[in-house]
């Protein structure tokens, strides 16, 4: 894979276009959400690190049944832009409704460990008491919002695939705005509410996910577009289709569930490292996730243009498109690099910690700066690429062996064995992408991805 000349790539003004009209509002909607999270962070930092280290973890669950969910609907998402390419709307409403059903069922198991046995899923984290009893307080209520956040993440996807990514963002600035204003009214009991700690955190993230869903559904039955589906429209499947699904969705979706398993662990690892080494990763990962929102957004956009042009049988076009899109996350790694070097002071001192901590935060920063292309790269590869043409089991053997085959086996060496300071253990699980990126490179030059999957 070569680099294509930087001004050929800047002669095609409408890819460009394309690719900002899409990036650019779901890498701001992802903006938006990590800053929701660093102020969730910053506000429940005052309460302590504990709670920081309480909250981090019960959210490691939210975070497992996340991927699930993308996974359901990055997987669908890939016949939604294909039969988008040929403007097959019967099929994507059947894909909505088959995503809503697995997204509902998902979630109900994980609503019902939250709700039921909060303390049993905290002790898989962690052993220290003081921490299970602050993060189970914040999964009782949190995991009310389960169910929500399946319906709206389903919609959601179905936006994106068929280029409708505006209506989302506005909806996720208001649903921020929700968030916090019931943050600072629950954490420290304002506005004559009684001050509920981790507890309030987790009603005000409760509120505004029912607001955010209750609005999507609003703009999407408000007036006719493709997620505008009946119910006998979303159950309307048959045998072949269902077969189709998922062939093309369950690799996805193993991929998502087992790659989130195996991060989870990672938080197990963390956890037994004591609460400066959670309290360290968690404020990591936001800033983190600042400076990849960009990235993030390539990733979506790649998914979205090559998987409509594949479905058109622009199969040239897609392949031609897919090497502007690495020249473009190439240029963004370089300028995402020295941004995140910049923040980092900054970011740090918003938060209430030790000087440790600070100390730990700027170092992982570090290792996340020097792993950063190749990070980048897989992400644009597996996500936006190799999926986009149906090449699942590529990605799934991919994230799933780097996690399993490279990451943990570092995680427990690093932070249970050697006993190493979390940026070492850190530096040495993020190794995975390293690997994924040999790998990956070589599966992408095969082109096995270019391919039309829901026929002429």
């Amino acid at each position: 894979m070569g680099l294509i000349n930087i001004k050929e790539l800047s002669r095609d003004k409408k890819f460009i276009k394309r690719v900002i009209t899409i990036a650019i509002p779901i890498a701001f909607q992802n903006l938006l959400n990590t800053i929701l999270n660093l102020v969730d962070n910053i506000m429940i930092g005052a309460l302590g690190e504990s709670a920081i280290a309480g909250v981090g973890l019960a959210n490691r669950v939210f975070f497992v049944l996340t991927l699930l969910l993308f996974g359901i609907v990055s997987g669908s998402s890939i016949l939604t832009a294909q039969y988008y390419g040929k403007r097959d709307i019967k099929n994507i409403r059947r894909v909505l409704g088959v995503s809503l059903f697995l997204g509902l069922l998902g979630s109900l198991i994980f609503f019902l460990g939250g709700l039921f046995i909060p303390k049993i899923v905290m002790r898989i984290f962690t052993p220290n008491e003081g921490t299970i009893e602050i993060g189970a307080s914040y999964l009782r209520i949190v995991a009310l919002s389960y169910p929500v956040t399946a319906v709206t993440n389903s919609y959601i996807a179905v936006l994106r695939a068929t280029n409708k990514v505006k209506a989302p963002v506005f909806i996720t600035i208001i649903s921020i705005f929700v968030n916090i204003i019931f943050n600072y009214t629950f954490i420290y009991g304002k506005f004559g509410a009684a001050a509920m700690g981790v507890r309030g955190a987790a009603l005000a993230t409760l509120i505004a996910r029912i607001v955010e869903a209750s609005l999507i559904l609003y703009v999407v039955y408000r007036k006719e577009c493709e997620a505008r589906a009946k119910i006998n429209e979303l159950v309307d499947v048959n045998k072949e289709f269902i077969k189709k699904y998922f062939i093309t969705v369950s690799p996805v979706i193993a991929n998502e569930f087992m790659w989130g398993l195996g991060v989870t662990i990672y938080s197990l690892v963390y956890g037994r490292m004591g609460d400066d080494a959670v309290a360290s990763i968690t404020i990591t990962q936001n800033v983190e996730q600042i400076c990849f929102v960009l990235l993030q957004g390539l990733s979506a956009a790649t998914g979205v243009i090559l998987g409509n042009e594949l479905g058109a049988n622009k199969l040239k076009k897609a392949e031609k498109h897919s090497e502007y899109i690495f020249t473009i996350q190439i240029i963004l790694v370089g300028i995402l690099a020295v941004f995140c070097l910049i923040i980092r002071k900054p970011l740090i001192n918003l938060f209430t910690v030790s000087e440790q901590v600070a100390y730990n935060i700027k170092n992982c920063l570090n290792v996340f700066v020097i792993y950063l292309p190749f990070r980048s790269f897989n992400l644009v590869n597996i996500v936006g690429v190799l999926r986009c043409g149906g090449d699942t089991k590529a990605a799934l053997f991919l994230d799933i062996s780097g996690v399993w085959l490279v990451g943990i086996p570092m995680a427990f060496l690093g932070g249970i064995l050697l006993n190493l300071p979390i940026y070492y253990v850190y530096a040495m699980i993020t190794f995975e992408e390293f690997y994924k990126f040999i790998l990956g490179r070589r599966r992408y030059n095969k082109k096995l991805w270019v391919r039309n999957i829901v026929g002429a």
